[in-house]
């Protein structure tokens, strides 16, 4: 069974690359001056321009000249390692690339995998909450969550109402992870005219994990390395039929997807 694959918006069939028909060269000059990228080297050498121009005067033009360079080089090397806000989602984290390669082979079992599912936030549909993995089986529908934790803290419980990283306390994971789970149950449960519970998990990479499954705040937390078991081991509650279906209903119901 092969994952399901979220849909992609792209330019219209034949038309051919470069100028559009009916494009002029004042249209031509617009739409470069519209480029993001464009702009952004536009105003780093422009800024660098002006450091360089501070310092030529100061000093002399060599070292005016060395350091806009320098300028420029140091703001392309803070930019290439920063994620826009707005952008954060776009790119998979090392723990998600994990969780999703271990999921793979489930898709050969009827098992369906939804990788970076958005979900609504507003009452207007705009996304900005994200399912890492919405996985639907044989034994239920899992919202599942990874996360790459630093390994030289440990990871304990207490009461199975909290979850604690070293001294940072989980809370807000757990309510998240618990939040996108109800949502995705919500939206399916309403296309579908009938409940579909969603069990919300997360799947931690790093430190040691002192437990098998640790359920937390109605949250199932246990090692990354673990998941595809994880799923495996509960009883199983649906037919191939159901899972077939609830997954094509997920397909369209959930309203916003982010690229990987």
């Amino acid at each position: 069974m092969a994952i399901i694959e979220r849909g992609e918006v792209g330019s219209a069939r034949g038309q051919p690359p470069g100028k559009a028909p009916g494009q002029t060269g004042a249209s031509r000059y617009g739409d470069v001056l519209g480029n993001p990228q464009l702009r952004r080297w536009s105003m780093r050498v422009g800024v660098a321009a002006v450091i360089g121009v501070m310092f030529a005067i100061v000093f002399d033009l060599r070292v005016g000249v060395t350091v806009a360079i320098i300028a420029v080089i140091a703001d392309t090397v803070r930019k290439a390692r920063s994620v826009p806000a707005d952008q954060a989602h776009v790119r998979a984290s090392a723990a998600e690339r994990k969780t999703a390669r271990q999921l793979k082979g489930l898709t050969k079992q009827g098992w369906h995998i939804l990788h970076a599912w958005g979900v609504p936030r507003y009452s207007d549909g705009v996304s900005d909450g994200k399912i890492d993995h919405l996985v639907i089986g044989p034994t239920g529908v899992y919202a599942i969550d990874s996360e790459q934790w630093d390994k030289r803290l440990p990871v304990r419980t207490l009461s199975h109402l909290k979850l604690f990283h070293g001294p940072f306390e989980k809370k807000d994971r757990l309510d998240e992870a618990r939040w996108e789970a109800n949502q995705a149950s919500r939206l399916l449960s309403k296309a579908l005219g009938m409940e579909i519970p969603v069990q919300p998990s997360v799947a931690i990479y790093g430190p040691p994990i002192p437990w098998r499954i640790m359920t937390v705040r109605n949250v199932d937390v246990y090692a990354g390395g673990s998941a595809k078991k994880y799923l495996r081991k509960k009883p199983k509650v649906l037919t191939a039929e159901e899972v077939e279906h609830i997954a094509k209903v997920a397909n369209v119901a959930l309203p916003s997807k982010f690229p990987e």
